[in-house]
């Protein structure tokens, strides 16, 4: 979940963002499209790679988060919002939680409504899930470390392509 002092944190980031030009108004479909696409190509490569007898988890868990972050960014453009060029990844990140959560969060409710009478709970859980994988991605992606042992680094990159996959999944889904 994320806590209410972290949503805090990202509105107040957010309005500096704007200040400082960081993220500003504006659409650009092309751009939209070439996020799509490298989104596409990072899930699928991140996939391959858990196959790769090179065994390159580490670049499994770099590109399955670019395959989040593409699609994330897609999503703010799609809402009118074009991210900066400094600390891209963190704006990235506050701006999904700002401009994005809601969403996420009315999207599930709606799927969710024909399935489960307590929709409202799991979708609130679903999307600040979804929005904190994108945070562990981030972190992880940041702490890699080359000496784990193949097992471990295996078991993470696993994990980092399947939160990739239902990240991107549910992110497309704004873009309707």
């Amino acid at each position: 979940m994320i806590d209410d002092k972290r949503k805090t944190e990202a509105r107040e980031n957010f309005s500096q963002y704007l200040k400082e030009g960081l993220i500003e108004k504006k659409k650009h479909e092309e751009a939209k499209k070439m996020y799509i696409h490298n989104s596409e190509i990072s899930l699928k490569l991140a996939e391959k790679m858990l196959d790769d007898p090179l065994k390159p988890y580490l670049w499994s868990i770099v590109v399955s988060y670019y395959s989040m972050f593409y699609i994330a960014n897609a999503v703010l453009l799609h809402l009118g919002y074009k991210t900066g060029r400094k600390i891209v990844h963190k704006v990235t990140s506050d701006a999904l939680i700002v401009l994005v959560l809601h969403k996420l969060k009315k999207e599930l409710i709606e799927e969710y409504e024909n399935i489960r009478d307590d929709a409202l709970e799991i979708a609130s859980m679903k999307s600040e899930e979804l929005l904190k994988n994108y945070e562990l991605e981030l972190d992880k992606r940041s702490k890699f470390q080359y000496n784990m042992i193949l097992k471990v680094q295996e078991q993470m990159a696993r994990t980092s392509v399947k939160r990739a996959m239902e990240f991107v999944l549910e992110m497309k889904k704004l873009l309707v």
